[in-house]
């Protein structure tokens, strides 16, 4: 996780230096001084990438150290399984499909179709987590 943030942090300073030089570069070059539409953009993406970097950190001091964190690791550290992931689900598709519809909709300002929208990522969400629930087992 250290060097995902890193990546972040990485991320994050590019994004605060650009916003700092767009500011004053479109305060110097125009007449209506700064713009703050892609000012604003830049510190928020700035802001977020300093979120998820503080996340993978905090994470990163609690979890035992990855292989890829470790300087003298061998590619036979990292084999194994990494988890279970469901060979036939088409819940990831109605996923994509819905958080396009919910895209269009807001890009054309659209509430039915974004109320449809967030009705159909409810439910492919809770399709996707619950694809192999079961229920409680009784004895």
């Amino acid at each position: 996780m250290k060097v995902e943030a890193r990546v972040f942090d990485i991320v994050t300073v590019f994004a605060f230096l650009v916003a700092a030089v767009y500011g004053v570069m479109t305060g110097y070059m125009t007449e209506d001084g700064v713009e703050p539409i892609g000012t604003v953009a830049l510190l928020l993406t700035g802001g977020l990438a300093l979120i998820v970097g503080s996340y993978f950190r905090f994470i990163a001091r609690r979890i035992e150290p990855r292989p890829e964190d470790t300087e003298d690791a061998e590619i036979s550290d990292g084999a194994g399984e990494l988890g279970f992931f469901s060979p036939g689900s088409y819940w990831p598709v109605g996923l994509a499909a819905s958080a396009a519809i919910a895209g269009v909709a807001l890009a054309f300002f659209q509430i039915w179709l974004l109320i449809m929208a967030v009705v159909a990522l409810l439910i492919t969400i809770g399709g996707l987590v619950f694809e192999y629930h079961t229920g409680p087992s009784h004895h």
